[in-house]
């Protein structure tokens, strides 16, 4: 079922440089669910206006992500974020735009990439902007909340963003900034909050760098439903790159795909990287 759109999906790729644009798909299968794919449950994540309305909402946030980080920093890269390295060690793969948070590509040793909503193992002050690790953080959460992960964290579900669906939350107490004692918040884009303009300058730069070399953009595991990543779908069919989509179910950019797989992505990726695959023909 796989071999046709596989076939037709490695002829549009042959011989052309690529930029690839991941979504959460790429991580089901190191044990993270996707938000959208098929069969995955709704989702309501919480907004960045919710988030900065005070510690009501902050309490909700980090008890339900300190439950969810212990699973999330467990997650290992699986076998399609290292074909996208190998496709980036080869030569073929130009760069990496991703709007996963969970850092599993750079991980698996990708180094050319826009991690276009953050990184979850972040963490921001929202009064004077110091940074500091997510694993710090949970260490103090663990000290402040003595036994919470193992009272509340069994059987809970995990949402990709590292939030788990925990019900009761009374009790949690907060960590805050150790330079001001301003509120903390993960330095990843939430809902209602822009991507920083520096970094889809970039991706947009290496979409247009495809059109000047008659490249190709490779989408793996985005359903495209959110204008951050779509954009990049529209810009690059607007400008003749062709657009290969590899995802389970349907995606917004369906109609501007040259190809299109509705296949896992670790599968495809790796016929793709492997030495006799389209993408390094030529």
């Amino acid at each position: 079922m796989l071999a046709d759109p596989l076939a037709q999906a490695l002829d549009v790729l042959a011989g052309r440089p690529l930029v690839a644009l991941t979504g959460a798909g790429l991580s089901t299968d190191s044990g993270i669910p996707d938000y959208r794919g098929p069969g995955s449950p709704r989702r309501t994540p919480m907004t960045y206006q919710e988030f900065v309305s005070g510690d009501v909402a902050q309490r909700r946030y980090w008890a339900r992500s300190h439950v969810g980080w212990a699973r999330m920093a467990r997650a290992e890269p699986n076998v399609g974020h290292r074909a996208i390295t190998d496709l980036e060690r080869s030569g073929v793969l130009h760069g990496l735009i991703t709007q996963n948070v969970d850092g599993l590509h750079t991980a698996a040793g990708s180094r050319a990439v826009i991690d276009l909503h953050g990184r979850i193992a972040d963490v921001m002050c929202l009064r004077c902007g110091a940074r500091s690790s997510r694993e710090e953080l949970q260490r103090r959460f663990a000290a402040l909340n003595p036994g919470f992960v193992e009272e509340r964290g069994a059987g809970i579900e995990v949402a990709p963003d590292g939030d788990a669906e925990l019900d009761a939350v009374d009790g949690f107490r907060l960590a805050r900034c150790t330079a001001c004692g301003g509120a903390l918040k993960p330095d990843v884009v939430f809902f209602g909050e822009n991507v920083p303009k520096d970094r889809v300058a970039r991706a947009y730069g290496w979409v247009d760098d495809m059109a000047a070399s008659s490249g190709a953009l490779l989408v793996a595991g985005s359903s495209l439903t959110v204008m951050s990543g779509l954009r990049f779908v529209r810009h690059a069919h607007k400008h003749g790159v062709p657009v290969v989509i590899v995802n389970r179910g349907i995606t917004r950019g369906d109609e501007l795909a040259a190809a299109r797989l509705d296949a896992g992505c670790s599968e495809v990726l790796t016929a793709l990287a492997a030495p006799a695959g389209g993408a390094q023909r030529g």
